[in-house]
């Protein structure tokens, strides 16, 4: 027995070794189900046309791509931004800027969307300053006063493409213009140029900059209306907002500020604590369109406003190194304007928050100086930094 079971032994051992002898095979088996390829995206930056001015003068759009899908779209006419798409929590992207698909509604009359506004962003009282002892008159396109420039401002020029592409920070587009001197009354000529830069960690820059051969004023900023629910979805007074601001400058009838800077605390326009938009709104007369004094002072980069929407989850950090910031309610807004998709504006579908220097500071010798001489480089920095929760 034991014999038997001792051969029983060595055949087995045998056989495992000629077994482990024989040459293995190589041939790599396909799963059966293929595992699905997944998009990598790409910071990219392209240029296409988005037409023709009347007098024959080529306009072009350029759009900027970053790798969580973020899409911003800016043309050469009024450096405007024509739209932002951005996620929501569940990683579905809407455009969240109101305006138009196409160029012929920018070269109507709409409420600035998206633009670039300048020389002077906002109001100057009685539409005229002086400077070094003269008096400047500008055109006065809003009742008496002076308001974003005049009747053909910034928003309304057609800019030159200075360069667009990819960086080491992000997609960008670099736009510029010339603005003569006497060009809607104000002094000097103006070089200025904006960039527009959409970065890898889901922020959109907007930097300013700025030269003259003769002193004057300068004060520019983006007018894009946000709704972070998307642009034509609705009303914005849901949406919860932060302001660093513990005073704005009281205004006129006019909307001139009166140069009294007023606390916040204790009345509707406090929003040094979330508060939804429309939670105090019917207590201030003809809505929010004032300029807020960012504690920050200006001069530096700091946190100015936080904003979030319930459904989405959108949330909306500016960042910016303006000493104010013009909270509007798109109050004007009334239906009689189809936008983007066909989406009809009505009241308070959309809200602008303007980083500037405050409003007829070229009268108010106490607000912080608009004033730039030649030989000086004007240069100032916006950023919208976008997440969700």
């Amino acid at each position: 027995m034991r014999a038997r079971i001792w051969i029983m032994l060595v055949l087995a051992v045998a056989v495992t070794s000629m077994s482990g002898c024989k040459k293995k095979d190589t041939t790599v088996k396909e799963p059966q189900t293929k595992p699905e390829a997944k998009e990598i995206k790409k910071m990219n930056a392209n240029k296409e046309s988005f037409g023709t001015m009347p007098d024959g003068k080529q306009v072009d759009l350029y759009t900027l791509t970053n790798t969580s899908g973020i899409r911003a779209r800016i043309t050469n006419f009024g450096a405007i931004l024509v739209s932002l798409e951005v996620p929501d929590r569940n990683g579905n992207l809407a455009d969240i800027t109101l305006g138009f698909d196409k160029l012929d509604g920018y070269l109507g009359e709409h409420p600035y969307f998206g633009a670039i506004v300048g020389r002077y962003a906002n109001r100057i009282g009685k539409a005229e300053f002086k400077l070094d002892g003269k008096v400047y008159k500008l055109a006065a396109n809003n009742n008496e006063n002076h308001l974003h420039g005049g009747i053909k401002g910034f928003d309304k020029q057609v800019w030159r493409l200075e360069d667009i592409g990819d960086t080491s920070e992000g997609a960008m587009v670099k736009l510029s213009y010339i603005s003569e001197d006497g060009e809607e009354g104000y002094p000097g000529n103006l070089a200025c140029s904006v960039i527009y830069t959409l970065t890898k960690d889901d922020k959109l820059k907007i930097s300013y900059e700025a030269e003259t051969d003769k002193k004057t004023v300068v004060n520019l900023t983006n007018h894009s209306y946000f709704n972070l629910a998307g642009q034509g979805s609705g009303d914005i007074l849901g949406h919860v907002l932060t302001i660093n601001a513990d005073k704005y400058t009281v205004v006129d009838e006019g909307l001139i500020p009166t140069g009294e800077n007023r606390p916040v605390k204790g009345t509707p326009m406090d929003f040094t604590t979330p508060m939804s938009i429309g939670s105090r709104i019917a207590q201030v007369e003809g809505g929010y369109d004032h300029n807020y004094v960012l504690k920050s002072g200006g001069g530096k980069l700091a946190l100015a406003v936080t904003v979030s929407e319930p459904t989405s989850g959108r949330i909306m950090e500016i960042y910016t190194d303006q000493p104010g910031v013009q909270f509007y309610t798109g109050n004007f807004l009334d239906g009689s304007i189809t936008g983007k998709a066909g989406k009809v504006y009505k009241k308070h579908y959309g809200f602008c928050l303007e980083t500037q220097h405050f409003p007829d500071s070229p009268n108010k010798p106490d607000f912080p100086s608009v004033a730039l001489r030649p030989g000086q480089k004007y240069t100032t920095e916006t950023v919208h930094k976008f997440s969700t929760k």
